[in-house]
């Protein structure tokens, strides 16, 4: 077992770097060194690149807190794995927390890294840490979230367990397991409610809602014509697709969410331990490396 860091605070002392020059299978010129110190653990060495199979597509599933302003966290992080040669899709999901090397900055929660350099820097965070470089990104914040689940009349969403929580409005409110419809408020509060449960457990819902709307979606019959898709909610998110991008995904997305053939993987407390970043007193998660890549060697279908 993987023994958890002293929670005995740092020294005021600045220490030494610990950034460690990165292993012959990759060129430190890669990745870019730290600029901010001091940093409180050791920079992992990066994951050496996980093998993709012929036409696998990664994408990106990003739910931002971005309400004005250029300041924003990625709290949902989702990576869709859509391969045209298997009959099922995968989705993995990452913990907002998680505590990671983001190349050309620090170590910082993962959460922070889209914000901090766009997308191509959440790439880089994504390859370093755990041997993907995610293809595309699709980007929604909680008004634009809203937005979608509204325009659908709503979903249903597959509760697996019971939640209760403080809801603004309406004091401790309770969803059950089973199909429960929601509105777009509800789904937002049911995605992002975590006074009474964890980070961790906000990635099976995260899940739950995204497979949801993706139904919900199939029954409107929106994957069967591309430009009334793109059109229709192109407004509502950032994204780096196209609609040619668009019009050559979707037909494989729509067949796997028919089939309702999804694989669901994510980095739960078998594969991140807590800890308490010693300069700030933030909890934070760490991986256990070797526990995350045999995950991931599952959601890449590389076994």
């Amino acid at each position: 077992a993987t023994a958890t860091p002293s929670l005995t605070p740092t020294p005021a002392a600045t220490p030494t770097p610990t950034f460690t020059p990165v292993p012959t299978r990759r060129a430190a010129a890669e990745y870019p060194p730290p600029l901010i110190y001091p940093i409180s653990t050791q920079i992992p060495y990066p994951v050496d690149p996980l093998p993709q199979p012929p036409g696998q597509v990664n994408i990106l599933l990003l739910g931002s807190d971005q309400r004005s302003g250029p300041s924003f966290r990625t709290d949902t992080i989702i990576l869709v794995t859509l391969n045209p040669n298997l009959d099922y899709a995968n989705i993995t999901s990452f913990p907002r927390d998680l505590y990671v090397y983001i190349p050309g900055w620090t170590m910082q929660r993962i959460n922070t890294a889209m914000a901090h350099g766009g997308f191509e820097t959440l790439q880089m965070t994504m390859e370093y840490n755990f041997g993907v470089r995610p293809d595309h990104y699709i980007m929604i914040n909680f008004r634009g979230f809203k937005d979608v689940v509204n325009s659908l009349g709503g979903v249903d969403v597959q509760v697996g367990k019971r939640l209760t929580d403080w809801r603004t409005g309406y004091g401790w409110y309770t969803v059950h397991p089973g199909t429960v419809h929601m509105d777009g408020d509800l789904a937002l509060w049911y995605v992002r409610s975590r006074k009474t449960s964890s980070d961790i457990d906000r990635l099976r819902r995260a899940q739950e809602v995204s497979l949801a709307i993706g139904q919900k979606m199939l029954a409107n019959g929106l994957f069967s014509n591309a430009n009334q898709l793109y059109s229709h909610y192109i407004n509502n998110v950032q994204t780096d697709l196209g609609l040619s991008d668009i019009i050559a995904l979707l037909p494989l997305a729509s067949a796997r969410l028919e089939d309702q053939n999804i694989r669901r993987y994510a980095l739960d407390y078998t594969t991140v331990y807590d800890w308490v970043e010693p300069y700030t007193g933030a909890m934070v998660l760490l991986p256990r490396p070797e526990r995350i890549q045999s995950i991931m060697e599952q959601a890449l279908n590389i076994r």
